[in-house]
């Protein structure tokens, strides 16, 4: 349950807006709902979520779910995780999905390029705090990404993270897109 409830009425076109995003997700989005309470922040949001790649040249489908799958499960986000997660069988493997998760070392998964590293390296550091880029990883991000390409994961990662802290902030739970559940590693120390 989120921490509140959607409006009852919502301004012409954003009820446009949110029967669009039912055709595309297939359900009425809580998150998409509660934005209705401020018009702004659900034009803003939705011109947002058009924009981002799902591939561009080099960047396959497959490099940006791990991207955008890595933001969601660093940043703690259950309905991230859901969504992001989404079919994930049809471009992921079920150690690559455990290495994601947290609950193996991502270098012991072969079937990953360097390339496919670099990009959830990059990603989980986009979603950390306080950011922090080593330059030895950035001379290899810079030796495997062209510039175009590192704006395209920057980009992503940083979408996906807007998502995932206005998501927690208003509570909203997993809508049952993927079946994966998330995974975090707490310390109890």
């Amino acid at each position: 349950m989120a921490f509140i409830d959607p409006p009852l009425k919502y301004p012409f076109f954003l009820r446009i807006g949110l029967w669009i995003a039912r055709k595309i997700s297939g359900t009425d989005l809580l998150p998409a709902q509660l934005l209705a309470w401020y018009p702004r922040s659900a034009v803003s949001s939705a011109v947002l979520e058009s924009l981002i790649a799902h591939r561009d040249g080099n960047l396959d489908e497959r490099i940006l779910k791990l991207a955008r799958m890595s933001v969601s499960f660093t940043a703690g986000c259950p309905f991230c995780v859901d969504m992001n997660s989404a079919e994930w069988e049809k471009l992921i493997t079920p150690d690559e999905l455990a290495a994601l998760q947290g609950r193996k070392p991502i270098e012991e998964i072969h079937s990953f390029t360097e390339r496919e590293r670099l990009a959830i390296e990059y990603s989980r550091m986009v979603s950390r705090t306080p950011l922090k880029f080593p330059l030895p990883f950035i001379t290899a991000l810079k030796k495997h990404f062209n510039e175009r390409e590192i704006v395209i994961l920057a980009t992503t990662a940083a979408q996906v993270n807007y998502w995932t802290r206005l998501i927690q902030a208003l509570g909203c739970p997993p809508e049952g897109f993927s079946g994966v559940e998330m995974y975090l590693n707490i310390d109890q120390g």
